[in-house]
């Protein structure tokens, strides 16, 4: 990863930062990106936590319609990658559990 940090991934991650709320993102991504890379990232999101409920790809394919290279490219970041996935996904699911009590 250190190849990718210069001075413009230093800004993306500091913009990412300094977002306040969920509608701050909304806006900063719908600048930021396209809705097809949007899209594709919200995918990515969701076929990472149906992977860590352990369902099968067949299933993630069927709900999600991703590809099985887009599931299994997933699937490596979240077993070997940095650990984003899971730190994101953990920290989701922990708020839900405080918003439900």
């Amino acid at each position: 990863m250190e190849h990718w940090k210069n001075e413009g991934y230093e800004m993306l991650v500091n913009a990412i930062l300094s977002l306040k709320n969920g509608e701050e993102v909304a806006l900063f991504l719908e600048d930021l990106m396209t809705r097809k890379e949007i899209d594709d990232a919200a995918q990515r999101m969701l076929v990472a936590k149906l992977l860590s409920e352990k369902v099968v790809y067949s299933k993630i394919a069927e709900k999600t319609g991703a590809s099985t290279a887009t599931i299994s490219r997933v699937n490596r970041s979240y077993q070997y990658g940095a650990g984003g996935y899971r730190t994101v996904l953990e920290r989701i699911e922990k708020n839900n559990e405080e918003e439900n009590k």
